[in-house]
């Protein structure tokens, strides 16, 4: 376990980084644990736009990092909005910390982890040189028709859903561009899958060191 230190075995997500970036370090012993800081590609956008198939889609064709979808981590006891789901979060940057040290990394698809102020801040943060953000948007009518198209499982067709992402997707729309670090935005409103995924694949080998 990354955050165990192997020469006191205290516990600290909290580990001082390097000025060169090349040591993560034990607050209570001062041990120089070598890492590997890597970036982390984050895709996202309102329900709908697409990045689920994308993922799909490009799993196993992009060979030079890991692509994950974040729903697969997701239970109940995360479900805590009063303290901005951050423990689900600070999960998934720890695990994308670790698989990072194989020497590929992530790319990970999901809606709330495209939100800066969701990632920026989180203790594990600082174990990436960068954080590389990508909303997938579209036409509120797209959206409204994909979501009504989904299986009635999944629960999507509900008109106050409907809402909350087309607001969603406003907000990406609207904000993406001037957060600081900006979120690049790619429209799906007219795109195959296969013609998105290009755009995303392109986008991910552009940014991998």
């Amino acid at each position: 376990m990354f955050n165990v230190c192997i020469n006191c075995g205290e516990y600290h997500a909290d580990k001082i980084i390097s000025s060169d970036g090349k040591y993560a370090i034990c607050p209570a012993c001062g041990y120089k644990h070598h890492f590997r800081r890597m970036p982390l590609h984050l895709v996202s956008g309102a329900s709908g736009t697409g990045k689920t198939a994308v993922c799909h889609y490009l799993t196993g064709k992009v060979n030079e990092a890991v692509l994950l979808e974040s729903d697969i981590l997701w239970r109940s006891e995360f479900n805590k909005p009063e303290m901005n789901y951050r423990d689900y979060f600070e999960t998934w940057l720890r695990m994308c910390k670790n698989i990072s040290q194989s020497g590929r990394p992530v790319v990970l698809f999901g809606a709330g982890v495209g939100v800066p102020d969701n990632m920026e801040l989180c203790i594990e943060r600082r174990y990436f040189s960068d954080l590389y953000y990508l909303a997938l948007t579209c036409d509120d009518g797209v959206l409204a028709d994909r979501l009504r198209a989904r299986p009635a499982w999944r629960q999507s067709a509900d008109q106050a859903f409907i809402k909350s992402q087309i607001n969603f997707n406003h907000w990406f729309i609207e904000n993406g561009p001037r957060m600081m670090p900006a979120i690049m935005l790619i429209d799906t409103t007219d795109l195959t899958i296969e013609e998105t995924a290009t755009q995303v694949a392109k986008w991910i080998a552009a940014r991998v060191i």
